[in-house]
């Protein structure tokens, strides 16, 4: 349950804002092609479940999908 806490708090959003804003710099710039757009397809669900403050990964281990419950759980 660690890794889902951490995801859920403030520095996990904004880590995966970061990733996945990287992923997509990286596979439309760096990559290109059918590739690229497959990475950057990729990076854009880390950034917008950042953005919408959820956790995609809590439920796997089970804690609430919502990032403001994992929070208030702990």
């Amino acid at each position: 349950m660690g890794f889902a806490k951490f995801m859920s708090s403030g520095l996990g959003r904004g880590l995966r804002i970061v990733v996945g804003l990287a992923l997509i710099v990286i596979g439309l710039f760096s990559i290109g092609g059918t590739g690229g757009i497959i990475l950057a397809v990729v990076g854009a669900v880390p950034l917008v479940a950042g953005a919408l403050d959820v956790c995609l990964f809590a439920p796997l281990f089970g804690g609430p999908l919502k990032g403001v419950e994992a929070r208030a759980k702990a």
